[in-house]
């Protein structure tokens, strides 16, 4: 190898080690702990690494928020619980002010909207269950993205489905647009919550969705763009709701294709999951839209789902959690059987895209 070739090995070392460093989160150890003033130090160090800047009367508050958060993660990681907890860019926020900024009132849409439509339910018949599931295997889950501070999940998860039924029906993987649908989609409230069959409706009704290129997320409300709205490329014929907490007939749909999903996902556990199954203490105040991509069990028998979430991919098994399955409740842990519902595509029949909208 010639010197150049030498320089360019070394140069993509460099650039690979500066993307995973920029990934990893925080590190910190008792030392960091010992005092505020250290404690202190490990805040400014976090700021630095999460490029936070706060004015003086902000910081002394924040401060004290994440001296909590840090000695809460210390405190799980050090009990025998199959999952961690990391410092990531959530921090210095509490409970209260990131279900603020990052739910999506799912169970608030579901009393305004009323009961559950009642559908049908094409793969109950589906028997002899593979012993596990996984469609980012079979190419049919896009990258994970970041629905910022904005509560659009339900955008988010609703397109997870869409995406992947998409692939199974046409072998195509292709990046749909989460923000047409904060944009556009009246029944919904955009960056304020929604439900994700009324995104699967507005889909089938406008004829499809467009993709992520054409029209772009902004992390915020904005107005309908009706030209790139009308630039459809990928489209659905419906949906059907997974019969209520029953956990076996989630199985039954994710088998056949990823699922859109509501969870709880209050509290300080889920927002500083770092890896692992879960399994720590949540309600079934659905507040959260996220999409099992598939299934699983440890080495040690423990069954988990596969969930796909919008906080970015440094959060959680990059931008992953697994959830403990097959629990005592019948909603499932964290409600993830409540609310789950996915879209029907039945031939492989799209738009004709251009070469820019792919």
């Amino acid at each position: 190898m010639g010197i150049m070739g030498i320089w360019r090995v070394l140069l993509a070392s460099v650039l690979l080690a500066m993307v995973f460093g920029l990934a990893e989160s925080i590190e910190f150890t008792e030392k960091d702990l010992a005092s505020d003033e250290s404690l202190s130090d490990l805040y400014d160090r976090w700021r630095s690494h999460h490029t936070v800047s706060r004015d003086l009367t902000e910081k002394k508050r924040r401060f004290n928020v994440f001296k909590a958060n840090v000695l809460h993660i210390h405190k799980v990681n050090q009990m025998n619980r199959p999952y961690k907890l990391k410092l990531n860019k959530f921090a210095d926020m509490t409970s209260h002010e990131f279900r603020n900024s990052y739910s999506s009132k799912i169970r608030h849409h579901r009393m305004l909207r009323g009961s559950r439509a009642r559908t049908g339910f094409m793969h109950e018949k589906t028997e002899n269950l593979p012993a596990s599931v996984d469609w980012r295997k079979q190419g049919a889950v896009t990258g994970v993205k970041d629905q910022g501070k904005c509560g659009s999940c339900w955008a988010f998860s609703a397109v997870v489905g869409v995406e992947g039924i998409n692939k199974i029906k046409t072998g195509q993987l292709v990046s749909l647009s989460e923000q047409e649908l904060v944009d556009c989609e009246k029944d919904n409230e955009g960056c304020n919550g929604g439900l994700m069959e009324q995104a699967f409706e507005f889909i089938k009704k406008q004829g499809g969705l467009t993709t992520e290129r054409i029209y772009p997320y902004r992390a915020r409300d904005g107005n309908c763009d009706s030209g790139k709205m009308n630039s459809p490329v990928v489209m659905i014929d419906g949906h059907e709701m997974v019969p209520a907490n029953n956990e076996n007939d989630l199985m039954k749909a994710v088998a056949n294709q990823p699922v859109s999903v509501a969870i709880d996902a209050g509290g300080s556990d889920l927002q500083f999951y770092s890896e692992g199954v879960f399994n720590g203490n949540c309600g079934t105040e659905l507040d959260h839209g996220v999409a099992v991509v598939g299934y699983g069990t440890t080495l040690d028998g423990t069954k988990y789902w596969i969930v796909k979430n919008s906080w970015g991919p440094e959060w959680g098994e990059q931008g992953y959690i697994r959830m403990q399955r097959t629990v005592d409740a019948s909603e499932g842990l964290c409600g993830i059987a409540m609310e789950a519902s996915y879209p029907i595509k039945l031939s492989t029949d799209n738009p004709t895209p251009s070469k820019d909208e792919l």
